[in-house]
C-alpha cells in the first residue's frame, strides 16, 4: 500500500495497491471469499479486478499445473488468516492479504518437491506473509511510510530457499524472431515463475481488462527489459523473460500517477539497474529489484518534498516585514 506525501508541494500519490471497488462488479452472485481471493491474484499485478485474477488464475492452471494447489494454498493461507485475525475487511476484499501468499505458494511449489509437509509449510508461509503485510499497512496508515510491496514474499522465500535444492539449468532457446515475440509475453509469466508463452498472453489479458494504461506500460517495460537483457549478451535470461519482469511490476507501480509519467520510466530504468546487485550478492533475484527501485522512488519523492517545503518556508520566513 502505498500513501501520499506530506508537503503541498510534493507530488501526490494514490493507494499504490487498488483498495476501491472496479467500475464493472465481476459477479453479483460471487461469493466475498472468492471474489478476495481473486482480487489476490490480480494485486500481484497492482490490479483489483477479479477477471484479472481469474486470467492469472487460468494461467497457472493450464501451463503449469503442478504449482496451482501451491498458490491457491497461499492466497486462502493469507485470506483465512487475516479473516481469523479480523483484519480490516476492506484490505481483505481488496485482496491485500493474499497475494504475498499466492507467491510463496507458487515458489515453495518450484523449488521443493511435493510431500506430506509442503501443505502446512505453504499454509504457515501465507499465514506470516499477511500477518506481515497487516503490520506494514498498520505502520503506512499511521505514519504514510513506504510500501511493503512484494517485501513479506521476498524476506520469507529468501528465508525459506535456502532449504532448497539448487534448480536445473534452464534449457537454451534460440534466437529468432519468434521466439524473442514471445519473450515479451514470458516477462509477464515470469512475475508468477511462468515462462510459457500462453501464461503471459492470458495475464497481459487480464492487464488490458483491468487497466489499458498498466497494461500498456507493462508491455513498454517488458521489452525494454528483454532488450537491456540481449544487448548484455544473456540471450538466455532474456528470451526466458527473465530480463524485463521486475521493470514490468516497476513500471505498473507508478502506472496510476497520470500527472507524473516520467514515474513509471523511471522505475523501469532503476529496476534494470539494481537486479544485478542481488545476484553479486548471491541472493534470489524474485521480485526484490522492483521493491528497490519503488522504494528509491519512493524515498527520493519524500526528500524532495521536505526540501520544497523547508525551501519556501524559509522564503517566508525572509519576506516577513521588518519591524523598525
Amino acid at each position: 500500500m502505498g500513501a501520499s506525501l506530506l508537503a503541498k508541494q510534493a507530488p501526490r500519490f494514490s493507494l499504490t495497491f487498488r483498495t476501491a471497488m472496479p467500475a464493472n462488479h465481476f459477479n453479483t452472485h460471487c461469493p466475498d471469499w472468492a471474489e478476495a481471493l481473486l482480487n489476490g491474484f490480480s494485486q500481484i499485478f497492482f490490479q483489483r479486478h477479479p477477471m484479472c485474477g481469474l486470467l492469472c488464475l487460468l494461467a497457472i492452471l493450464l501451463t503449469a499445473p503442478v504449482l496451482f494447489a501451491g498458490a491457491l494454498l497461499g492466497g486462502v493461507a493469507g485470506l483465512l488468516t487475516a479473516q481469523r485475525r479480523n483484519y480490516a475487511k476492506p484490505d481483505r476484499q481488496a485482496g491485500l492479504f493474499s497475494y504475498n501468499g499466492v507467491l510463496l505458494g507458487l515458489l515453495l511449489s518450484l523449488y521443493f518437491p511435493w510431500s506430506p509437509l509442503l501443505p502446512p509449510l505453504i499454509l504457515a508461509a501465507g499465514g506470516l506473509s499477511a500477518m506481515l503485510t497487516q503490520q506494514w499497512l498498520k505502520h503506512v496508515y499511521r505514519s504514510r511510510s513506504i510500501p511493503a510491496y512484494t517485501s513479506p514474499f521476498v524476506a520469507i522465500g529468501w528465508l525459506l530457499l535456502v532449504f532448497a535444492e539448487p534448480s536445473a539449468p534452464a534449457a537454451s532457446i534460440d534466437l529468432n524472431t519468434a521466439n524473442v515475440l514471445a519473450a515479451e509475453l514470458r516477462g509477464f509469466g515470469q512475475v508468477m515463475f511462468l515462462d510459457h508463452p500462453l501464461a503471459g498472453a492470458l495475464i497481459a489479458s487480464g492487464l488490458l481488462l483491468a487497466d489499458r494504461r498498466a497494461f500498456c506500460w507493462a508491455l513498454l517495460a517488458s521489452a525494454i527489459g528483454l532488450g537491456s537483457s540481449l544487448l548484455h549478451h544473456e540471450t538466455s535470461a532474456a528470451l526466458l523473460g527473465l530480463g524485463g519482469y521486475n521493470a514490468l511490476l516497476a513500471a505498473l507501480a507508478f502506472s496510476a500517477q497520470r500527472q507524473h509519467p516520467w514515474l513509471p520510466l523511471l522505475g523501469i530504468v532503476l529496476a534494470l539497474l539494481v537486479t544485478p546487485l542481488f545476484a553479486a550478492a548471491g541472493l534470489a533475484t524474485l521480485t526484490a529489484p522492483f521493491i528497490l527501485a519503488c522504494w528509491l522512488i519512493r524515498v527520493g519523492i519524500q526528500m524532495l518534498g521536505k526540501a520544497s517545503l523547508a525551501h519556501e518556508s524559509c522564503a517566508h520566513e525572509d519576506n516577513h516585514p521588518r519591524l523598525r
